[in-house]
């Protein structure tokens, strides 16, 4: 009698029954939860919503969808006046060992100069609507939640991550025993399905309603993949430990639904284990192929495994489904020019075919369609931030630094061209996809002052953002009292092919001063490329690391401080800095800017950071 009442108190898989007196239906209590998190993220987008808003004002809200060919219209601003000399820099504000005059600082004065247009009427300005990113009495908190706790994690991403995880802790405990009951894991993993596919497309609703593009969203997804991997574990063991103590593992296991369940764990397994950093740095390609075959795996198993979770399924398969089409929608080939820069280490890419639909400081994905890349090198595709600004003359010019054997395979193939009217190069076929990331719902120039601290071949993401402030500038659209740029270089010799750029920068900025500084952080090999009397105006070369803190506050008070003509009329609206480069460089500018006093920072309107970091 004991034994028939024993196999009666045990469920078709072999657990035990747990009598409860208020019962909870497993998939309708994760279902709640996750309409939980829904509307946690539903609220951080009506926080954007006003800076959503503030774009559609800006004529930025058109660009950054589509890549296109527009016909090049010359600017017709013509700007009437003089410029001074250019006045010294205030106090403490350059190195003196720095290899550029303390003349050379930049801009003249110009409330003595007015734009107009082709028929000699002054064009009165229209500047940007700005909107802060924070109300002011939240400003005292933001410094503390973008420090740094390890590198590249700050404090705010921290407490996004402690919130999903006692949020998934409370969706599998809640009237549960883990130890008694397995079913409730296994729905809290299949829940989360959605939410990782989601965080990781390029193509996403959420991050275009919030500002932020897909790589700002992996910190979580990698987060709540590693917890999805951990409750698919717990619902599995839970199944094997209660089939071996019945005996009857063989028999369950060879059941239809626990087979499709078994390829979903050895999926969910495998695509953990080749996530890790270690093979997302040394074996890209081995990391994407098995994220793409495990995904596509993973959907129609779970289905088959238990047919009730077929709408955590459907909607994993929408959302994908609908990323692959918007990236077929926003891909193009052309023919593009790629030379080498040996002082950079790069190649430049010119795709002349498409010349608008960008943002400043948006990248795309390149493809490299030839067989000089190798027979599996055309499937791969790379990011890149684009270098330059949209509707411009020189078209998508990309700048692909050589770290990897696909890169280095590029600057090879580009040096085996000829010599064409811009230097050595070659033409190939090339497939854009993109534009992705980028400033978001941010508007450079609705700030009153700007700073740019970028590493290496970050100058890209600088190059694209301080050609179009400056031209936004000449037509009035740019609020901006005051543009910084550092960029921190190995060799100073990295200057010379930039020189040419960087002077037309900072005799156009007319309107707005604008400062290049260059650090190197070794030794010239060879000679010096410069003479030891190297003067350009607005640009400086020095030895060593840049004082970003000593920066930014100097910056701060040029965006404060009287003698921009007539934006000297509108209010402050805050200091934006930006920063491209690898993870230290990032934490060195967020430390700097949460060292700032903070009636400084009220002084100015806030301070906010965006940041772009090299890494997968």
């Amino acid at each position: 009698m004991s034994t028939l009442a024993d196999a009666n108190n045990l469920a078709a898989g072999g657990l035990p029954v747990i009598t409860d007196p208020d019962p909870v239906n497993d998939a309708t209590f994760v279902y709640h939860v996750d309409l939980f998190l829904v509307a946690l993220l539903a609220c951080v987008v009506v926080s954007r919503l006003p800076q959503a808003i503030a774009l559609f004002s800006s004529s930025d809200w058109y660009n950054g969808h589509f890549l296109r060919h527009v016909p090049y219209r010359r600017s017709t601003t013509i700007v009437q006046g003089f410029k001074n000399a250019y006045p010294p820099p205030l106090k403490g504000q350059w190195s003196e060992d720095s290899h550029s005059s303390a003349s050379s600082h930049t801009s003249g004065s110009s409330s003595k100069m007015k734009r107009l247009d082709r028929h000699g009427a002054q064009i009165v300005p229209i500047y940007p609507t700005h909107i802060a990113s924070c109300m002011r009495f939240v400003r005292p908190l933001v410094a503390p939640l973008r420090a740094r706790i390890v590198p590249g994690y700050s404090v705010a991403q921290f407490l996004i991550m402690t919130i999903y995880f006692w949020v998934l802790i409370y969706a599998s405990f809640y009237k549960s025993n883990l130890f008694l009951a397995a079913d409730r894991t296994g729905w809290v993993a299949i829940a989360q399905l959605p939410f990782i596919f989601a965080l990781s497309q390029k193509n996403n609703l959420l991050g275009w309603l919030m500002g932020l593009g897909y790589e700002k969203f992996n910190f979580l997804h990698r987060f709540a993949g590693r917890l999805i991997v951990l409750a698919a574990n717990i619902h599995s063991i839970h199944y094997f430990y209660v089939w071996s103590l019945t005996g009857t593992f063989q028999q369950n296991i060879l059941r239809p639904s626990s087979i499709w369940g078994l390829i979903t764990l050895i999926c969910v397994d495998l695509i953990f284990f080749f996530s890790t950093s270690f093979w997302r740095q040394k074996a890209y390609n081995i990391f994407l192929v098995t994220h793409i075959i495990g995904f596509i795996l993973i959907l129609p198993a779970a289905y088959l495994h238990k047919v009730a979770m077929a709408p955590y399924v459907f909607t994993c398969a929408g959302i994908m489904g609908f990323d692959l089409l918007f990236r077929l929608v926003k891909s193009r080939i052309h023919t593009a020019t790629i030379r080498p820069i040996s002082q950079l280490d790069l190649t430049r890419v010119e795709v002349h075919g498409i010349n608008a639909g960008w943002r400043a400081g948006q990248h795309v994905r390149l493809r490299v369609l030839s067989m000089g890349m190798g027979w599996w090198g055309w499937t791969e595709i790379h990011p890149f931030t684009i270098a330059s600004m949209s509707g411009g003359q020189e078209g998508l010019v990309l700048m692909c630094k050589k770290t990897g054997s696909w890169t280095k395979k590029l600057y090879e193939i580009a040096k085996e061209g000829g010599y064409t009217e811009g230097g050595v190069g070659r033409d190939i076929k090339v497939m854009i996809e993109g534009p992705y990331g980028g400033p978001g719902h941010t508007i450079f120039a609705s700030f009153s002052g700007a700073v740019f601290v970028v590493g290496g071949s970050g100058i890209t993401f600088a190059l694209s953002t301080v050609q179009d402030l400056v031209q936004k500038d000449l037509k009035g659209q740019s609020r901006l009292k005051i543009i910084e740029l550092i960029w921190v270089v190995q060799d100073p010799a990295s200057l010379v092919p930039l020189l040419p750029t960087f002077t037309t920068l900072v005799q156009q900025s007319v309107f707005t001063p604008l400062h290049i500084s260059v650090y190197y952080t070794r030794a010239a090999v060879g000679k010096f490329p410069f003479p030891p009397d190297f003067y350009h105006p607005g640009i400086s070369l020095a030895p060593g690391r840049p004082r970003i803190a000593k920066v930014i506050d100097s910056t701060l008070c040029r965006a404060v401080s009287l003698g921009s003509g007539i934006k000297d009329k509108e209010r402050i609206m805050g200091l934006v800095v930006g920063v491209c480069g690898p993870v230290e460089l990032a934490d060195d500018v967020v430390k700097a800017v949460g060292s700032v006093e903070p009636t400084r920072r009220d002084q100015v309107g806030g301070i906010e950071v965006h940041e772009e970091v090299f890494g997968w």
